[in-house]
Protein backbone atom coordinates (compact mmCIF):
# COMPACT_ATOMS: atom_id res chain seq x y z
CA UNK A 1 0.00 0.00 0.00
CA UNK A 2 1.29 3.46 -0.85
CA UNK A 3 2.09 5.73 2.07
CA UNK A 4 0.78 8.81 0.21
CA UNK A 5 -2.64 10.02 1.26
CA UNK A 6 -4.16 11.85 -1.74
CA UNK A 7 -6.48 13.81 0.53
CA UNK A 8 -3.55 15.13 2.56
CA UNK A 9 -1.42 15.86 -0.52
CA UNK A 10 -1.37 19.68 -0.95
CA UNK A 11 -0.84 19.34 -4.71
CA UNK A 12 -4.05 17.34 -4.95
CA UNK A 13 -6.18 19.91 -3.13
CA UNK A 14 -4.75 23.23 -4.36
CA UNK A 15 -7.03 25.00 -6.83
CA UNK A 16 -5.42 26.37 -9.99
CA UNK A 17 -4.52 30.03 -9.76
CA UNK A 18 -6.20 32.50 -12.12
CA UNK A 19 -4.32 33.64 -15.19
CA UNK A 20 -5.12 37.27 -14.33
CA UNK A 21 -5.85 38.93 -10.99
CA UNK A 22 -6.83 42.60 -10.84
CA UNK A 23 -6.85 43.89 -7.28
CA UNK A 24 -8.17 47.35 -6.25
CA UNK A 25 -7.14 48.86 -9.58
CA UNK A 26 -7.26 52.65 -9.80
CA UNK A 27 -6.65 54.82 -12.84
CA UNK A 28 -6.86 58.51 -11.99
CA UNK A 29 -5.89 61.07 -14.62
CA UNK A 30 -4.75 64.56 -13.57
CA UNK A 31 -6.49 67.43 -15.29
CA UNK A 32 -3.52 69.81 -15.21
CA UNK A 33 -5.35 72.29 -13.00
CA UNK A 34 -6.00 72.59 -9.28
CA UNK A 35 -9.05 70.39 -9.47
CA UNK A 36 -9.86 66.79 -8.69
CA UNK A 37 -8.43 64.13 -11.03
CA UNK A 38 -10.65 62.15 -13.39
CA UNK A 39 -11.32 58.86 -11.59
CA UNK A 40 -11.68 56.68 -14.68
CA UNK A 41 -11.28 53.45 -12.69
CA UNK A 42 -11.68 53.49 -8.91
CA UNK A 43 -10.99 50.31 -6.97
CA UNK A 44 -11.90 47.51 -9.40
CA UNK A 45 -11.10 43.86 -8.59
CA UNK A 46 -11.70 40.68 -10.59
CA UNK A 47 -10.00 37.50 -11.79
CA UNK A 48 -9.79 35.76 -15.15
CA UNK A 49 -9.11 32.05 -15.48
CA UNK A 50 -7.26 30.33 -18.27
CA UNK A 51 -9.47 29.65 -21.33
CA UNK A 52 -12.21 31.86 -19.86
CA UNK A 53 -14.00 34.87 -21.34
CA UNK A 54 -14.85 37.68 -18.94
CA UNK A 55 -16.93 40.49 -20.42
CA UNK A 56 -16.70 44.06 -19.14
CA UNK A 57 -19.93 45.93 -19.92
CA UNK A 58 -21.37 49.34 -19.17
CA UNK A 59 -22.11 52.75 -20.64
CA UNK A 60 -19.53 54.70 -22.64
CA UNK A 61 -17.12 56.41 -20.27
CA UNK A 62 -17.50 53.90 -17.43
CA UNK A 63 -13.84 52.85 -17.59
CA UNK A 64 -14.00 49.58 -19.56
CA UNK A 65 -11.34 50.41 -22.15
CA UNK A 66 -9.14 52.04 -19.52
CA UNK A 67 -9.11 48.76 -17.60
CA UNK A 68 -8.15 46.87 -20.76
CA UNK A 69 -5.16 49.12 -21.35
CA UNK A 70 -4.18 49.07 -17.68
CA UNK A 71 -4.22 45.26 -17.69
CA UNK A 72 -1.68 45.34 -20.53
CA UNK A 73 0.16 48.22 -18.82
CA UNK A 74 -0.30 50.49 -21.81
CA UNK A 75 -1.45 52.89 -19.09
CA UNK A 76 0.56 52.79 -15.89
CA UNK A 77 -1.80 52.34 -12.95
CA UNK A 78 -2.33 54.90 -10.20
CA UNK A 79 -2.58 52.13 -7.60
CA UNK A 80 -3.57 48.50 -7.23
CA UNK A 81 -2.15 45.28 -8.64
CA UNK A 82 -2.37 43.56 -12.02
CA UNK A 83 -1.04 40.02 -11.55
CA UNK A 84 -0.52 38.03 -14.75
CA UNK A 85 0.36 34.36 -14.23
CA UNK A 86 1.88 35.13 -10.83
CA UNK A 87 3.77 38.30 -11.84
CA UNK A 88 2.62 41.75 -10.73
CA UNK A 89 2.91 43.78 -13.94
CA UNK A 90 2.72 47.08 -12.06
CA UNK A 91 6.17 46.42 -10.55
CA UNK A 92 7.96 45.69 -13.86
CA UNK A 93 10.09 48.05 -15.91
CA UNK A 94 9.61 48.44 -19.67
CA UNK A 95 12.15 45.77 -20.61
CA UNK A 96 10.56 43.18 -18.32
CA UNK A 97 7.14 44.08 -19.71
CA UNK A 98 8.43 43.70 -23.26
CA UNK A 99 9.48 40.12 -22.51
CA UNK A 100 5.95 39.33 -21.28
CA UNK A 101 4.02 41.10 -24.04
CA UNK A 102 4.02 38.12 -26.47
CA UNK A 103 1.71 36.40 -23.97
CA UNK A 104 -0.73 39.36 -23.86
CA UNK A 105 -2.28 40.85 -26.99
CA UNK A 106 -4.91 43.45 -27.89
CA UNK A 107 -7.55 43.66 -30.63
CA UNK A 108 -8.71 47.25 -31.15
CA UNK A 109 -12.19 48.55 -31.85
CA UNK A 110 -11.28 50.41 -35.06
CA UNK A 111 -10.20 47.71 -37.50
CA UNK A 112 -8.92 50.24 -40.04
CA UNK A 113 -7.01 52.67 -37.81
CA UNK A 114 -5.16 49.78 -36.14
CA UNK A 115 -3.69 48.55 -39.48
CA UNK A 116 -0.82 50.38 -41.17
CA UNK A 117 -2.18 51.47 -44.58
CA UNK A 118 1.34 51.42 -46.08
CA UNK A 119 1.99 47.78 -45.25
CA UNK A 120 0.54 44.69 -46.89
CA UNK A 121 -1.46 42.36 -44.68
CA UNK A 122 1.28 39.74 -44.72
CA UNK A 123 3.76 42.19 -43.24
CA UNK A 124 1.25 43.35 -40.62
CA UNK A 125 0.53 39.81 -39.42
CA UNK A 126 4.23 38.92 -39.52
CA UNK A 127 5.36 41.91 -37.43
CA UNK A 128 4.99 40.21 -33.99
CA UNK A 129 6.90 37.20 -35.30
CA UNK A 130 9.76 39.35 -36.54
CA UNK A 131 9.98 41.30 -33.30
CA UNK A 132 9.55 38.51 -30.76
CA UNK A 133 10.88 35.32 -32.40
CA UNK A 134 14.02 34.04 -34.14
CA UNK A 135 12.13 32.52 -37.08
CA UNK A 136 13.67 33.01 -40.52
CA UNK A 137 11.81 34.64 -43.41
CA UNK A 138 10.53 31.38 -44.88
CA UNK A 139 9.20 30.14 -41.54
CA UNK A 140 7.49 33.49 -40.90
CA UNK A 141 5.81 33.40 -44.34
CA UNK A 142 4.55 29.88 -43.63
CA UNK A 143 3.22 30.96 -40.23
CA UNK A 144 1.44 33.97 -41.78
CA UNK A 145 -0.26 31.65 -44.26
CA UNK A 146 -1.41 29.40 -41.41
CA UNK A 147 -2.80 32.39 -39.49
CA UNK A 148 -4.75 33.65 -42.51
CA UNK A 149 -6.19 30.16 -42.94
CA UNK A 150 -7.10 30.17 -39.26
CA UNK A 151 -9.19 33.35 -39.47
CA UNK A 152 -10.84 32.41 -42.76
CA UNK A 153 -8.91 34.61 -45.18
CA UNK A 154 -7.25 33.37 -48.39
CA UNK A 155 -3.46 33.23 -48.35
CA UNK A 156 -3.32 35.61 -51.30
CA UNK A 157 -4.66 38.28 -48.92
CA UNK A 158 -1.09 38.60 -47.61
CA UNK A 159 -0.22 40.76 -50.65
CA UNK A 160 -3.18 43.13 -50.31
CA UNK A 161 -3.63 46.30 -48.23
CA UNK A 162 -6.11 47.23 -45.51
CA UNK A 163 -8.23 49.51 -47.70
CA UNK A 164 -8.94 46.58 -50.04
CA UNK A 165 -10.86 44.69 -47.32
CA UNK A 166 -14.27 45.02 -45.69
CA UNK A 167 -14.54 45.92 -42.01
CA UNK A 168 -15.09 42.30 -41.02
CA UNK A 169 -12.09 41.13 -43.05
CA UNK A 170 -9.89 43.81 -41.50
CA UNK A 171 -10.94 42.68 -38.05
CA UNK A 172 -9.97 39.12 -39.01
CA UNK A 173 -6.52 40.47 -39.90
CA UNK A 174 -6.34 42.07 -36.45
CA UNK A 175 -7.28 38.75 -34.83
CA UNK A 176 -4.64 36.92 -36.89
CA UNK A 177 -1.99 39.40 -35.77
CA UNK A 178 -3.07 39.10 -32.12
CA UNK A 179 -2.84 35.29 -32.28
CA UNK A 180 0.49 35.18 -34.11
CA UNK A 181 2.46 34.56 -30.90
CA UNK A 182 -0.18 32.23 -29.41
CA UNK A 183 -0.87 34.46 -26.39
CA UNK A 184 -2.44 33.33 -23.15
CA UNK A 185 -4.54 36.51 -22.86
CA UNK A 186 -6.27 38.60 -25.52
CA UNK A 187 -7.94 41.90 -24.62
CA UNK A 188 -10.78 42.54 -27.08
CA UNK A 189 -11.70 46.24 -26.95
CA UNK A 190 -15.19 46.37 -28.53
CA UNK A 191 -13.97 44.40 -31.57
CA UNK A 192 -17.39 44.24 -33.24
CA UNK A 193 -18.96 47.63 -32.48
CA UNK A 194 -17.97 49.20 -35.82
CA UNK A 195 -19.23 46.25 -37.89
CA UNK A 196 -22.56 45.37 -39.48
CA UNK A 197 -24.73 42.99 -37.46
CA UNK A 198 -24.16 39.99 -39.75
CA UNK A 199 -20.40 40.56 -39.67
CA UNK A 200 -20.46 40.94 -35.88
CA UNK A 201 -21.83 37.41 -35.58
CA UNK A 202 -19.09 36.07 -37.86
CA UNK A 203 -16.32 37.68 -35.80
CA UNK A 204 -17.81 36.51 -32.49
CA UNK A 205 -18.19 32.95 -33.79
CA UNK A 206 -14.58 33.09 -35.01
CA UNK A 207 -13.35 34.18 -31.58
CA UNK A 208 -15.38 31.43 -29.93
CA UNK A 209 -13.97 28.77 -32.29
CA UNK A 210 -10.39 29.97 -31.78
CA UNK A 211 -10.74 29.88 -28.01
CA UNK A 212 -12.06 26.32 -28.15
CA UNK A 213 -9.08 25.31 -30.30
CA UNK A 214 -6.25 27.16 -28.56
CA UNK A 215 -7.53 27.90 -25.06
CA UNK A 216 -6.59 31.57 -24.74
CA UNK A 217 -8.41 33.77 -22.22
CA UNK A 218 -10.42 36.77 -23.40
CA UNK A 219 -11.10 40.03 -21.62
CA UNK A 220 -14.03 41.10 -23.80
CA UNK A 221 -14.91 44.80 -23.53
CA UNK A 222 -18.34 45.52 -24.99
CA UNK A 223 -21.59 47.43 -24.70
CA UNK A 224 -23.63 45.03 -26.89
CA UNK A 225 -25.15 42.64 -24.37
CA UNK A 226 -26.40 40.23 -27.04
CA UNK A 227 -22.80 39.59 -28.09
CA UNK A 228 -21.76 39.23 -24.47
CA UNK A 229 -24.49 36.67 -23.81
CA UNK A 230 -23.19 34.55 -26.70
CA UNK A 231 -19.47 34.70 -25.96
CA UNK A 232 -18.78 35.34 -22.26
CA UNK A 233 -18.49 32.85 -19.40
CA UNK A 234 -18.81 35.60 -16.78
CA UNK A 235 -19.94 39.22 -16.97
CA UNK A 236 -18.67 42.22 -15.00
CA UNK A 237 -20.95 45.30 -15.03
CA UNK A 238 -19.27 48.69 -14.60
CA UNK A 239 -20.69 52.08 -13.71
CA UNK A 240 -18.66 55.28 -13.38
CA UNK A 241 -15.35 53.49 -12.78
CA UNK A 242 -16.75 50.96 -10.30
CA UNK A 243 -17.64 47.29 -10.61
CA UNK A 244 -21.27 46.98 -9.48
CA UNK A 245 -22.04 43.36 -10.37
CA UNK A 246 -20.04 40.26 -11.35
CA UNK A 247 -21.73 36.95 -12.13
CA UNK A 248 -21.70 33.85 -14.33
CA UNK A 249 -23.27 34.61 -17.70
CA UNK A 250 -26.45 32.59 -17.23
CA UNK A 251 -27.05 33.94 -13.71
CA UNK A 252 -26.62 37.55 -14.71
CA UNK A 253 -29.01 37.38 -17.67
CA UNK A 254 -31.58 35.28 -15.79
CA UNK A 255 -31.42 37.06 -12.44
CA UNK A 256 -29.68 40.47 -12.47
CA UNK A 257 -29.47 41.90 -8.95
CA UNK A 258 -28.06 45.43 -9.19
CA UNK A 259 -30.59 48.11 -10.27
CA UNK A 260 -28.17 49.36 -12.94
CA UNK A 261 -27.75 45.88 -14.41
CA UNK A 262 -31.53 45.49 -14.51
CA UNK A 263 -31.83 48.78 -16.37
CA UNK A 264 -29.19 47.72 -18.90
CA UNK A 265 -30.85 44.38 -19.59
CA UNK A 266 -34.33 45.92 -19.77
CA UNK A 267 -33.08 48.13 -22.60
CA UNK A 268 -31.92 45.19 -24.74
CA UNK A 269 -34.35 44.47 -27.62
CA UNK A 270 -36.21 41.18 -27.16
CA UNK A 271 -37.59 39.41 -30.28
CA UNK A 272 -40.71 37.91 -28.71
CA UNK A 273 -43.70 39.82 -27.26
CA UNK A 274 -43.75 37.84 -24.00
CA UNK A 275 -40.11 38.57 -23.31
CA UNK A 276 -40.61 42.22 -24.20
CA UNK A 277 -43.41 42.49 -21.64
CA UNK A 278 -41.21 40.93 -18.96
CA UNK A 279 -38.40 43.40 -19.65
CA UNK A 280 -40.06 46.78 -19.46
CA UNK A 281 -37.54 49.64 -19.73
CA UNK A 282 -36.44 50.98 -16.37
CA UNK A 283 -36.14 54.78 -16.49
CA UNK A 284 -33.00 56.19 -14.89
CA UNK A 285 -33.32 59.72 -13.52
CA UNK A 286 -30.75 62.41 -14.21
CA UNK A 287 -27.52 62.41 -16.17
CA UNK A 288 -24.38 60.32 -15.78
CA UNK A 289 -22.21 62.12 -13.19
CA UNK A 290 -18.69 63.25 -14.00
CA UNK A 291 -15.87 60.87 -13.01
CA UNK A 292 -14.05 64.01 -11.86
CA UNK A 293 -16.61 64.54 -9.09
CA UNK A 294 -18.45 61.25 -8.48
CA UNK A 295 -21.27 61.10 -5.95
CA UNK A 296 -20.45 60.29 -2.35
CA UNK A 297 -21.62 56.91 -1.17
CA UNK A 298 -22.87 54.68 -3.97
CA UNK A 299 -21.89 56.10 -7.37
CA UNK A 300 -25.28 55.04 -8.77
CA UNK A 301 -27.28 56.79 -6.02
CA UNK A 302 -28.11 59.87 -8.14
CA UNK A 303 -29.97 57.77 -10.75
CA UNK A 304 -31.11 54.68 -8.85
CA UNK A 305 -34.90 54.11 -8.59
CA UNK A 306 -34.38 52.19 -5.32
CA UNK A 307 -32.10 54.71 -3.57
CA UNK A 308 -32.22 54.95 0.23
CA UNK A 309 -30.63 57.56 2.53
CA UNK A 310 -27.79 55.17 3.36
CA UNK A 311 -26.87 54.91 -0.33
CA UNK A 312 -26.01 58.61 -0.52
CA UNK A 313 -23.39 58.52 2.22
CA UNK A 314 -21.95 54.99 2.42
CA UNK A 315 -20.20 53.21 -0.42
CA UNK A 316 -21.52 49.63 -0.74
CA UNK A 317 -19.00 46.80 -0.61
CA UNK A 318 -19.10 43.93 -3.07
CA UNK A 319 -20.65 40.84 -1.48
CA UNK A 320 -21.62 37.40 -2.68
CA UNK A 321 -25.39 36.95 -3.04
CA UNK A 322 -25.21 33.56 -4.80
CA UNK A 323 -22.35 31.23 -5.74
CA UNK A 324 -19.98 33.27 -7.91
CA UNK A 325 -22.46 36.18 -8.05
CA UNK A 326 -21.25 39.40 -6.41
CA UNK A 327 -23.10 42.72 -6.11
CA UNK A 328 -22.14 46.11 -4.68
CA UNK A 329 -25.52 47.40 -3.48
CA UNK A 330 -27.11 48.19 -0.10
CA UNK A 331 -30.68 47.36 -1.08
CA UNK A 332 -30.16 44.01 -2.83
CA UNK A 333 -31.15 41.00 -0.71
CA UNK A 334 -28.60 38.22 -0.28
Amino acid sequence: MSGTDPVADPAATTEPTPLLEVDELRMWFPTGRRTEPVRAVDGVSFTLDRSETLALVGESGCGKSTIGRAVLQLHRTTSGRVVFDGTDLTTLDEEALRRLRPRMQLVFQDSYASLNPRHAVGRIVAEPLRVHTDLDRRAIEARVGELLDLVGLPRRAADRYAHEFSGGQRQRVNVARALALRPDLVVLDEPTSALDVSIQAQVVNLLDDLQREFGQAYLFIAHDLSMVEHLAHRVAVMYLGHLVELAPNADLFASPRHPYTRALLAAVPVPDPVGRAERRPIPLAGELPSPQSPPSGCVFSTRCPLVEPRCRVERPLSREVAPGHRVACHVVDG
